[in-house]
C-alpha cells in the first residue's frame, strides 16, 4: 500500500482544492446537522471514522443488522435490528446519517418511512451511497455475491481480517430513485451531489489505479459527465 498511498499523494492531495470523498461527506454532515444534535446512523458498523466524527457532534446512536454494532465505542446506545424496524421512540432524533447504507437496502419507502418516523420535524437524512451508473457498482449488479467476495477486498488491497462486502440491490442509488421515493416518504431533497474522488478499487496494481485515475479525470471535467460518478451525497429534510 506504499505506492497506493504516494501515488494518491501525488496525483489527488498535492492538486489545489482535493478533498477525500470521506471528508466531502463529513462536511455535508456538518452543514446539515446543527451542533450538539441528538443523531442516530443507520448502519453504523462497529467503530469507525464517521462514527467518531458525528460523536463530536452530538450524541450518537446507532442499528445495524450486524452485532458488530454493539462494539461501535463512538455510540451511546446500539441495537441489531432484523428489518426496517428500529426501536425507537417517534421524532427523537435530530438527524440521521448512513455511509454506504442504501445499495443493501431492498425496500426504500420502507426505509425511508422509518427514517422519517425517528427524525423530529425539520430533521434531516444524510447519506453516502454508490451511484447504480458507476462502473463498480454495474460490475457488481451483473455479477454474483460470490465474485464480490473473492475480489472486492482485494481490489481495494483491504487486510486478510477485513469485513467481507455486504449483497447490494442499488435500489435507491441513482439520482433520479432519491427523487422519486423521498417525497413518497415525506422528505425534501435538500441536496443532491454527485462526486468521484480516488479510485479505491485501483489499490490493488498500477495499471488499475491509472485506469481509475483517467476515468475519475473524465467524469469530474464537466457537469455532463457527473451521472457517471461513483457516489451520491445526499441531505433529505423533513418538514418542519
Amino acid at each position: 500500500m506504499d505506492w497506493y498511498r504516494s501515488y494518491v499523494n501525488r496525483f489527488y492531495a498535492s492538486r489545489p482544492g482535493w478533498a477525500h470523498g470521506t471528508q466531502l461527506f463529513h462536511d455535508l454532515c456538518a452543514g446539515s446537522i446543527p451542533a450538539q444534535s441528538r443523531i442516530l446512523e443507520v448502519g453504523a458498523g462497529p467503530t469507525n471514522s464517521t462514527s467518531v466524527f458525528l460523536s463530536e457532534m452530538g450524541e450518537v446512536d446507532g442499528v445495524d443488522l450486524d452485532p458488530l454494532v454493539l462494539e461501535n465505542e463512538a455510540l451511546k446506545q446500539s441495537w441489531v435490528i432484523e428489518g426496517d424496524l428500529y426501536p425507537c421512540e417517534d421524532e427523537q432524533y435530530d438527524a440521521c446519517v448512513s455511509n454506504y447504507v442504501l445499495e443493501h437496502v431492498a425496500d426504500p419507502e420502507a426505509h425511508l418511512r422509518e427514517i422519517h418516523r425517528v427524525l423530529k420535524p425539520g430533521g434531516c437524512y444524510v447519506f453516502r451511497t454508490p451511484n447504480r451508473f458507476h462502473y463498480v457498482s454495474m460490475v457488481a449488479a451483473w455479477t454474483p455475491h460470490s465474485f464480490h467476495r473473492l475480489v472486492a477486498n482485494r481490489l481495494r488491497a483491504l487486510d486478510d481480517d477485513a469485513l467481507d462486502p455486504y449483497p447490494t440491490v442499488y435500489q435507491l442509488n441513482t439520482r433520479s430513485a432519491v427523487k422519486k421515493h423521498a417525497p413518497t416518504a415525506g422528505f425534501t431533497v435538500e441536496k443532491l451531489d454527485m462526486i468521484e474522488s480516488t479510485p479505491s478499487y485501483g489499490a490493488a496494481s498500477r495499471p488499475l489505479f491509472f485506469a481509475g485515475m483517467a476515468y475519475e479525470r473524465a467524469v469530474n471535467s464537466t457537469k455532463r459527465l457527473e451521472g457517471l460518478r461513483a457516489n451520491l451525497l445526499v441531505t433529505l429534510r423533513k418538514s418542519p
